[in-house]
């Protein structure tokens, strides 16, 4: 398992208004945020919040390439980003112990915090389809590359987690500094991750490690 410095590369907010950040998504143009009763869509490029969504947004936040998906307490709401209505519901698996929320190949993956769990879910009822067990106090999840990455957070200790998605094992860990946590997370694709702040207010990009090229 390869053990590494987390490589901050940017940091936003903290946002008047908002006290805590907790599920990121990205919907290739804007970065949204979870920040308690609204949901929050950010200009990665000026570092601007260009408008708010009037939801519960308490954890976990995914894209699924058209909606959004946000985890409120017991519950997942999908909403429209344009009009910012919920089009419809689902009982979230923790019953509000959830914590990140991401979209890969058309189902939900979503965090179990203190459960230490990452469960699949039919974004259509969800039932839950399979449960990946983890060591550690689960954040925010994210797919990207074929890759599944999730955060964790346990006192003043967080890392980012690249895990093999059928068993769980632990691949690669990039350490954040002591005392920044990491409440979401969500890749933008390419060589960067949004990492959700928590209690600080902000929104932290995290450089992704490359592939292939690293010396061990």
């Amino acid at each position: 398992m390869k053990t590494s410095t987390a490589n901050i590369i940017r940091e936003y907010g903290p946002f008047p208004g908002i006290d805590n950040v907790g599920g990121v998504t990205y919907d290739g143009q804007q970065v949204w945020f979870a920040g308690g009763d609204t949901l929050n869509a950010l200009d990665p490029t000026s570092g601007k919040k260009l408008r708010a969504i009037d939801v519960p947004a308490h954890a976990g936040t995914a894209f699924d390439g058209q909606h959004l998906f946000q985890i409120a307490e017991n519950r997942i709401q999908k909403i429209d980003p344009n009009t910012g209505h919920v089009l419809a519901t689902i009982p979230a698996p923790g019953d509000g112990g959830d914590s990140g929320l991401a979209w890969a190949e058309g189902t939900l993956w979503v965090g179990q915090y203190r459960d230490r769990k990452i469960h699949q879910v039919d974004p259509q009822t969800g039932a839950i389809l399979r449960t990946i067990e983890s060591n550690r106090f689960v954040t925010g999840v994210t797919w990207t590359d074929g890759e599944l990455w999730h955060g964790t957070w346990e006192g003043d200790e967080s890392e980012l987690r690249r895990i093999d998605p059928r068993t769980g094992e632990v691949l690669e860990r990039l350490e954040m500094p002591s005392g920044v946590g990491v409440s979401g997370l969500e890749s933008d694709g390419g060589d960067q991750f949004f990492c959700g702040g928590g209690n600080s207010g902000k929104v932290r990009v995290v450089r992704r490690p490359k592939r292939g090229s690293e010396t061990p």
